[in-house]
């Protein structure tokens, strides 16, 4: 983004424009546009929407959101696992340059590292359940749904198997079929939630995510 649009965008980041400012060059590595920006911007509201009722430190907060996705792993690469220990990393480093004490650092690394569902690391603060609640709001519902698309086009997956579309004769493959991949994983996460807030949340877009299924189940 050029240093206009980020001043724009980082107004958007409310109460913590200044740091959204400072981080938001760092947050996203281009190509993927389901960990963008506007992801970026989700996962806050989210995050925020939930801190109003769960607590934490928002500073904290807002930081890890800004920078849990600052080291881009492809789905597909065998390092997947491995992406939210190195964002972790890098953020605590990005941290660190701008003067961060080291309990603020680890902190921030903390949420960073356990917010990811390929980790299956528990989060142990209230800024790191928070964060993982808020991004995993993103992957459910209706625009949980959009990225699951988007991502199955960016691996070249087809959407559904023509010969069994909802896997009741051969193992699910949301490596090669979309569809597969919302009770492989999405439909499981609405249970995983950490905070009350989120399960809330979750709940309600758990439901989205079950009409989209059986609306394109329908149609085909």
């Amino acid at each position: 983004m050029t240093p206009y649009r980020i001043a724009a965008l980082a107004h958007a980041f409310a109460p913590h424009e200044g740091l959204a400012e400072a981080l938001l060059p760092f947050a996203t590595e281009a190509g993927d546009g389901a960990h963008d920006p506007a992801h970026i911007l989700r996962v806050f509201r989210n995050a925020m929407r939930i801190h109003a009722e769960e607590g934490g430190d928002g500073r904290i907060l807002a930081a890890a959101v800004l920078l849990h996705d600052c080291v881009a792993v492809e789905k597909s690469s065998p390092l997947r696992s491995q992406a939210s220990r190195l964002a972790a990393e890098r953020a605590s480093a990005l941290l660190a340059e701008r003067g961060w004490s080291a309990d603020d650092r680890e902190a921030v690394a903390h949420a960073v590292l356990t917010h990811s569902f390929s980790a299956g690391i528990t989060p142990e603060t209230t800024e790191a359940r928070i964060l993982q609640d808020a991004d995993r709001l993103d992957a459910i519902g209706m625009i949980g749904a959009a990225r699951c698309f988007y991502i199955a086009g960016r691996m070249g997956s087809a959407l559904y198997d023509v010969l069994d579309p909802l896997a009741e004769e051969r193992p699910l493959d949301d490596r090669s079929f979309a569809i597969d991949h919302f009770p492989a994983k999405l439909f499981k996460l609405a249970d995983g939630f950490q905070t009350a807030t989120g399960r809330r949340l979750a709940a309600e877009r758990h439901d989205r995510l079950q009409s989209v299924l059986d609306q394109f189940l329908s149609e085909i």
